[in-house]
Order: C-alpha cells, then structure tokens, then sequence
C-alpha cells in the first residue's frame, strides 16, 4: 500500500517495472480507479516505470468535500510527481485523466516528453449535460445512473459477452465516493482547454474506442486535428475503456508512440 500527502489530500498510488526504466504516468477517467489499467501494466512493464494513482474523491484516495477543479487534479498530479521525484516523464490519460494530462502538459511543458490522450478532448460534454447528471446522482445516487454508464463505458459486444465482470466493474462505478464523483463532475463541468491544448507543442497520441459512448471518435479526431505534432487511432470494437476490452491494441499503440519519439 503507497500513498502520500500532496495539497491536503492523501493519494493512494502504485509503481510497477524496472526501477531505473523511463517513466510513463497513468491517470484514470472519472467513476474508477488505477485498475482499469491492470491489463496493461504486465504489457509495458518489462521496458517502463509505471506510476499509477487514484485521483482525489476516487479509489483508495482522499474525497474531500467538492467542487472539484480541473487546476485542483492537476495539482495533485503534479505535487505527486515531485513528491517522487519524477522529472521527466511521458502520460497516458483516460477521459477526465486526458484532460488532466493536458493541463498538466500546459502548466510544466519541460516535464512531459509524451502524451496519450485516450478518450478524451479538451472539452467533454456541455454544460447542462453534467448540470443534469449532478442533479440524477443526488436524487438517485450512483446506482441511479450506473446501467446508463456501463453502456458509455462498454461495447454492445463486450456487455453481453461478459456480465460477471462488467458486474465488478459497475461496482467501481457505485461504490466511488459520491462527493468525489459530484466533484470532478464540476470540474468536467466548468473545464474548456481548447485555447491552452492548441499551444501544445510535445507529441502527442489520441486514443478512441469506437464504440465509445461518452467521447465519440469524431470528438477524440478533433482534439487531435486542433494541435500540431499530433496523431489520432482508432481502437476497434472498444468502448470508452479500450484498455480494458482491447489492452493489447492499446497497448501496441503507446508502444509504437514511445518508440517513435524515442522514449527508452
């Protein structure tokens, strides 16, 4: 069990792979936590650090009472980075976690070598749409939405093919602290980085499932097409989590980036 103390909130993370090997990051989409990735951590882990984490109001980490900001998860992710020392570094972010890997990347360029931007866009959603979610989660709760979500988060394919497991991952969903989720439901809410993402200049990946019910594909291409130094793929079948239908796909993907900007 690691966890550390960064801006008042205790952050549960783990470390997997060589100890000397290059740093990648991973942040997670709202509604989980660092095991969506657990598919492909044993894929990377022979040639890479790797640095999961639960991001505040998520996982094992601390739910401070919301709203949340996007500046408040990028500074925990920052704050994390230096609390550990890490100085260089290529991130993958999922959904929201995209969103936190682009701020990221804004506040401290020098840092970042990479970015894989799965499922995710410098804006996600309107906001009336999360105006309304906020408003069905108080009055429901999480149960209230999570058949809606799964249907988001998951191919057609994947929901009938595998009920136990898509089972366990509701219960991710309904069991996140409800204030954590309402939390980063106002920072998605109030979050455009369409002006600061367009400045970026490191390379970067965009990553979509598509199946994704959540951050069309059409939405993900557009992130990609607004920034130089860019590439978009297309992970086939998958919903808004291909790391966990398609682990090997998007694995190959981040690979070949790593490889194309020479990432050892």
């Amino acid at each position: 069990m690691r966890a550390a103390e960064v801006n008042s909130v205790v952050l549960h993370y783990t470390l997997d792979g060589p100890a000397e090997g290059p740093f990648v990051v991973f942040s997670n989409s709202i509604g989980t936590d660092f095991r969506i990735w657990d598919r492909v951590v044993p894929l990377l882990a022979p040639r890479y650090r790797l640095l999961r984490y639960d991001s505040r109001g998520h996982g094992l980490s601390s739910a401070p009472p919301g709203p949340y900001t996007i500046d408040d998860h990028v500074g925990d992710l920052l704050g994390l980075l230096n609390r550990l020392d890490i100085s260089r570094a290529a991130m993958v972010g999922l959904s929201v976690g995209g969103l936190i890997a682009q701020g990221a990347a804004a506040a401290r360029p020098a840092l970042f070598q990479g970015l894989v931007l799965c499922d995710t866009a410098p804006r996600i959603g309107s906001l009336e749409m999360w105006r309304q979610r906020m408003d069905a989660i108080e009055a429901q709760g999480l149960a209230g939405i999570a058949d809606a979500i799964m249907e988001r988060w998951f191919s057609k394919t994947f929901r009938g093919a595998h009920p136990e497991e898509l089972s366990a991952w509701r219960a991710m969903l309904t069991r996140t602290p409800q204030e954590g989720y309402l939390g980063t439901c106002a920072a998605l809410r109030d979050t455009d980085l369409s002006d600061s993402t367009a400045q970026l200049r490191l390379p970067t990946l965009w990553l979509c499932g598509s199946e994704d019910g959540a951050t069309p594909p059409e939405l993900v291409r557009a992130g990609a097409n607004s920034l130089a130094n860019s590439q978009f793929a297309l992970i086939d079948g998958a919903g808004h989590l291909p790391c966990i239908e398609e682990p090997e796909a998007v694995t190959e993907e981040i690979l070949a980036f790593l490889k194309d900007i020479k990432y050892f």
